[in-house]
């Protein structure tokens, strides 16, 4: 009765706020509300109203089959501020489809127009992050919807900052300095759905723009042992499950903001960090990586320190704990950050230190 309820609503809400009209190519399409369990989600969502799904984290993705030529998508953006407009990314039967900048609240897209009238796969990512505010995914008008094919079995988390999150990478359509910090987020072809995709296994970011492991910058005030367990990635906030998701390997990549410090009190924060992550996936495969963006002196004080953090795990009896660190400095993008081909690279050299230790 309850499900019923918030499908009514949530039908009123676009039915007055559009029309459609006799030239909309959705108009003799069926709606298939965001509640229909052939809609596969991966990443922290917030399901509390089901027919209004809703998702901060970068690279959150959906995937589903649909059949026929044509279909469209409504989703709804926060508008935080009443000015930042998150991107996503839309893959059609395996390949590119479009990165879309949203535009409004509510938003209808065409995102398939002329397609041959037989099954087709789809998946719509989060390109930006937590920072520029949640989505809701609202559903999908199509002439009839299919159930996903069967999810990879592989699971990876990546944890990290600005890089993990794919920012200042994409400046295909908008230089350096042009546009929104944000206008040049690419989560999609961020190393870490990458290497996820190059090992077929599902991908988790856990990341932000500015976030440290002690200590953040960017007017951040929290830490990522602070939000680790929110659906959101800020304090406060909804209690994300760890039960949900139980990655076989989780990379953390994070100091590049944190800067150097004092050895000492970086290490046991890390290992106190890397007993918070245990303690949630007992049986998980952890990489401790160095900062792909960091300069030569960092990375030095890095290595020294996750060599540090790495040994006190195994002494202390943690089994499957590796460390990892980049063969050179990438940072070709906006801000010093690695840019779409240096993400590629990135994700190879992941994509072989996990196979071999994973014997995937």
């Amino acid at each position: 009765m309850k499900l019923g309820i918030f499908r009514i609503l949530a039908l009123l809400a676009w039915i007055s706020c559009r029309q459609d009209n006799s030239t909309d190519p959705g108009k003799n399409l069926e709606l298939f509300t965001a509640a229909d369990d052939r809609f596969r989600y991966t990443g922290r969502v917030d399901f509390s109203n089901p027919v209004l799904p809703r998702f901060w984290a970068p690279g959150v993705y959906i995937e589903t089959r649909f059949e026929g030529s044509d279909c469209q998508l409504l989703i709804n953006d926060e508008e935080q501020l009443s000015k930042n407009h998150n991107y996503i990314q839309v893959m059609i039967d395996g390949k590119f489809y479009s990165r879309i900048r949203l535009s409004k609240k509510r938003n209808v897209i065409d995102i398939a127009r002329g397609l041959d009238s037989g099954a087709h796969t789809l998946l719509i990512c989060k390109g930006t992050e937590s920072g520029i505010g949640y989505l809701e995914f609202v559903g999908l008008k199509c002439r009839k919807l299919l159930a996903p094919a069967r999810a990879p079995l592989r699971k990876i988390e990546f944890i990290g900052n600005s890089i993990t999150c794919g920012t200042g990478s994409d400046i295909l359509s908008k230089p350096c300095g042009e546009g929104e910090w944000y206008d040049q987020h690419n989560t999609y072809y961020a190393y870490g759905p990458l290497t996820a995709r190059m090992l077929k296994a599902q991908w988790h970011l856990t990341s932000v723009t500015g976030i440290g492991l002690m200590q953040s910058c960017c007017e951040l005030n929290y830490t990522m042992p602070q939000v680790y367990n929110n659906v959101t990635l800020r304090p406060n906030s909804i209690a994300w499950d760890t039960e949900k998701y139980h990655p076989d390997v989780i990379t953390v990549s994070l100091g590049q903001n944190d800067g150097i410090q004092d050895k000492t009190v970086f290490r046991k924060a890390y290992v106190k960090f890397v007993n918070q992550l245990r303690a949630a996936h007992p049986a998980s495969t952890i990489f401790l990586l160095t900062s792909p963006m960091a300069t030569p002196e960092l990375v030095a004080w890095q290595k020294e320190v996750l060599n540090a953090v790495r040994t006190e795990l195994s002494r202390n009896g943690m089994k499957k704990i590796h460390t990892y660190f980049f063969s050179k400095r990438y940072h070709n993008g906006c801000g010093d950050h690695p840019d779409l081909t240096e993400h590629q690279a990135i994700a190879k050299e992941l994509q072989t230190v996990i196979s071999n230790a994973m014997n995937w």
